[in-house]
């Protein structure tokens, strides 16, 4: 029986089916690379499907594929947005995170029929991210190629260029490989062919996937004061974790508890104080909503902070929810002082979409009743959080902030000698997304040069110096202290001088790139071709 020919439908329809399964696996490797499982190599493995993909595509099948890939992504990563909203608002915010894929999909496919491809659409990595991370409402940077790096060679850009370096060389990487299995393929087609070998092409596809890499393991190499004690004076931190009485949206039923669980921690720390066994810290760390009772207003709050201040006689610097102003409320970062009580104080600038305030409450609710959990919003601050406590200048980020670059670049700008995240992930419970903020701030201490110091209510609280190293850090739902000295740093790093001046070019050159094919396609355009005569080959002439 003769062999059955497939015919031309069959066979676009199993490339459509490998092209599908490699969106999806390129998707599932992004997941993998970041925390809880850490495996930062397959970051790369994103950018290399999705150039291979979408190449010698249309730009709107390339928006499908990138849709799919941003899916299989997204979904898995935010399942822990699901603790606090629901099914639906997690499939919502993963879907709207993956349009944003589907746009640089479409993209990549435009970029990829220019020379030196690959760079535009690491370039359009970049882009993407830096959209996402401003709209909507403020937007979202949750699951930049970048924050999955923290542990490995691509992390060492981040003191260069920032997180949007870090993206870059990652998706370059990939982007690289990709070209580089398709001028292998090529060799192989034209060596069964017969055909001279494209040799200059295939090197250089081959320097450019490893290249990069090999610089960022160059740049990974210890540099003198990249310890915790190295580079500055030094200033003695305590971090509390206090834990709460139970994971979830209902932990703040006992506001009291959570209070008094930080409150206790202190005493016990200034016990061991008092009797040599620990250090007489010089500044001690409260996380967000610490006191969610507003000490301001409540003089019972207000006399268990300030026994705790007097007993440790240091300053503490808590995580408040103030009451006001108006029918809204603050997230505040507020320093209390054991001789004079409060004094200078941070509003958390940025906060949580659908976390900290309700935008369009009655269309949302249209979707889900559980908008009205959070009946009253919370008004955003206009200011730095630069606090000088008890010697030390602070640079205080709340929660989510760690993950926008603006704010964490002003605090550095501001002269603050050491970063400070608090943070409240007990709504979260036993999920990643403690692990996932943390490599955030691994990436942030790299970033500015400087020690971060996370304390969390429940979890995961660290200290990290600024190489990204984790010097220490807490398990999830139990109390934790951490006394220790930490070099007060004043020295920028290259990153910190640029600020987003990398993100702006590396983006900007993926704009030019996705203009190129109008403009230069318009201008090389051929002219009609006229008819050319041959000798000997003329019609017949008039007389």
């Amino acid at each position: 029986m003769p062999p059955r020919h497939r015919s031309g439908g069959e066979h676009l329809l199993g490339q459509l089916l490998v092209a599908l399964l490699l969106a999806l696996a390129g998707g599932l490797a992004l997941w993998l690379a970041f925390p809880p499982f850490g495996l930062w190599p397959l970051a790369a493995v994103g950018p290399m499907a999705l150039m291979l993909i979408v190449r010698g595509r249309s730009a709107r099948a390339g928006a499908g594929f990138g849709m799919v890939m941003g899916c299989a992504f997204f979904l898995p990563l935010l399942t822990w947005t699901g603790i606090f909203v629901g099914d639906l608002p997690w499939v919502a915010l993963s879907v709207v995170q993956a349009a944003f894929y589907a746009a640089m999909g479409a993209g990549v496919a435009v970029v990829g029929r220019l020379p030196a491809a690959p760079i535009w659409a690491a370039g359009l990595w970049v882009a993407q991210e830096a959209l996402r991370s401003r709209v909507p409402f403020g937007g979202f940077p949750w699951g930049r190629l970048g924050f999955s790096q923290a542990d490995g060679p691509f992390a060492s850009f981040a003191a260069y260029g920032g997180v949007p370096l870090v993206t870059f060389t990652v998706a370059l990487t990939g982007t690289s490989f990709a070209i580089l299995l398709v001028r292998a393929a090529d060799w192989r087609r034209r060596r069964c062919a017969r055909q001279p070998e494209p040799g200059r092409r295939a090197l250089r596809a081959l320097g450019a996937a490893f290249v990069v890499p090999g610089l960022g393991l160059l740049a990974w190499l210890p540099l003198p004061g990249e310890q915790l004690t190295a580079g500055g004076e030094l200033a003695t931190v305590a971090v509390i974790q206090g834990d709460v009485p139970r994971s979830g949206l209902d932990f703040n039923a006992q506001r009291r508890a959570v209070l008094d669980n930080h409150v206790q921690q202190t005493l016990l720390l200034a016990e061991r104080v008092d009797r040599g066994g620990s250090p007489q810290p010089d500044v001690v760390l409260w996380p967000e909503n610490s006191s969610d009772i507003d000490p301001s207003l409540n003089a019972d709050a207000a006399t268990v902070i300030d026994r705790a201040a007097r007993a440790i006689g240091a300053p503490i610097l808590i995580g408040a929810v103030l009451d006001g102003p108006g029918r809204y409320l603050t997230n505040a970062g507020i320093v209390w002082d054991p001789m004079t009580g409060p004094g200078e104080s941070y509003a958390k600038r940025h906060p949580v979409p659908f976390g900290e305030y309700m935008p369009a409450r009655s269309f949302f609710r249209l979707f889900s009743d559980k908008v009205d959990l959070l009946r009253r919003d919370f008004l955003p601050g206009d200011e730095p959080g630069v606090l000088d406590v008890g010697g030390v200048r602070l640079g205080d980020v709340i929660c989510f902030e760690i993950a926008y670059d603006g704010l964490v670049t002003d605090v550095v700008d501001g002269g603050a000698s050491l970063l400070v995240v608090q943070t409240n992930n007990a709504t979260f419970g036993y999920t990643a997304e403690s692990q996932q903020q943390l490599a955030m701030s691994r990436m942030r201490a790299i970033e500015h040069g400087r020690t971060v110091a996370v304390a969390a209510t429940s979890g995961i609280s660290a200290v990290i110096a600024p190489d990204g190293t984790v010097v220490d850090q807490s398990e999830l739902f139990s109390p934790y202290v951490f006394v220790g000295s930490v070099a007060q740093r004043t020295q920028t790093t290259v990153a910190t001088r640029l600020g987003a001046f990398p993100e702006t070019v590396l983006a900007g050159l993926a704009g030019v790139a996705l203009l190129a094919p109008r403009v230069f396609g318009r201008r090389t355009r051929p002219a009609p071709s006229t008819p050319v005569r041959h000798p000997g080959k003329e019609g017949p002439r008039g007389h």
